[in-house]
C-alpha cells in the first residue's frame, strides 16, 4: 500500500511541477512579446495549461471525494471559458485597434489561396 501512496505522490508533484512551470513560462511570455494579441495568446495558453495541471495535480493528492469532484468541475468551466474569454478580447482588439497593420498583414481570401497555390508550387520544386 505504501508504494501506491508514493505513486500518487511523485505523479501529483509531476502535475503540480509542470503547471507551475507553464505559469512561468507565461509570465516570460507576458513580458517578452510587445503585441497584445501575442501576450493574450500566452496568457490564455498558461492559464489553461497551467491551471489544468495544477488542478489535476491537487486531484490526484486528494484522492477520490468531493473536494476532487468539485475541483474536476472548476477545471472544465476554465477550460470552456477561458479560451472564450481570450477570443472575446482578442476580437476586441482587431476590431478597434486603428494601427493593427503594423503587426499583422490582412489578406482576401483569394490571396491567401494565391499565396498557398505559390507556396506549393515552390515546394514541388524543391
Amino acid at each position: 500500500m505504501e508504494i501506491l501512496e508514493w505513486i500518487r505522490f511523485i505523479l501529483a508533484a509531476a502535475f503540480l511541477l509542470g503547471g507551475i512551470v507553464i505559469f512561468l513560462v507565461e509570465i516570460f511570455g507576458m513580458y517578452r512579446f510587445r503585441f497584445v494579441l501575442n501576450r493574450m495568446q500566452i496568457a490564455a495558453t498558461g492559464d489553461t495549461l497551467g491551471l489544468g495541471l495544477c488542478l489535476i495535480g491537487l486531484m490526484v493528492a486528494n484522492g477520490a471525494n468531493p473536494a476532487t469532484a468539485k475541483m474536476l468541475l472548476v477545471l472544465l468551466f476554465f477550460w470552456i471559458a477561458s479560451p472564450v474569454s481570450s477570443h472575446v478580447l482578442s476580437r476586441m482588439e482587431y476590431t478597434t485597434d486603428e494601427k493593427i497593420t503594423d503587426h499583422l498583414r490582412i489578406l482576401t481570401l483569394e490571396e491567401a489561396e494565391r499565396e498557398i497555390k505559390e507556396q506549393e508550387d515552390r515546394d514541388e520544386h524543391i
